[in-house]
């Protein structure tokens, strides 16, 4: 069974950083783009980031460029994302994916994601 497991989200205030996890397991990780999709409430998926097979070609839709930075690590099944220069824009649940394109509606996520709060 595929599964996908997020974590490390939590409460920030702006200007703060936090550090997302994505452990991927039931499937061959080391052979599949992955990207990060995030929802806030009352709207719908939006894609934020994706990331090469290999780990070597990133991607950002532009309201996180220059902030948010992607990463794996084939041996462990693990996918990240560096959250920093938090806005309150960006408070949402945040589900990591395999990779099914730019477009949101690609998208819908099934696992329980990981919740981003940016508050003063």
């Amino acid at each position: 069974e595929e599964q996908l497991v997020e974590s490390g989200g939590g409460l920030v205030q702006p200007g703060g950083s936090l550090n997302l996890t994505c452990v991927a397991s039931g499937f061959a990780f080391n052979s599949v783009p992955m990207a990060w999709v995030r929802q806030a409430p009352g709207k719908g998926v939006e894609w934020v980031s994706a990331i090469s097979t290999f780990g070597n070609l990133t991607y950002y839709s532009d309201s996180v460029k220059g902030r948010f930075t992607i990463s794996r690590n084939n041996a462990e099944n693990t996918v990240y994302l560096q959250l920093n220069s938090l806005e309150t824009a960006d408070t949402a649940m945040y589900f990591c994916s395999k990779y099914y394109g730019m477009a949101a509606r690609s998208y819908v996520p099934t696992s329980q994601g990981t919740q981003v709060t940016v508050s003063l």
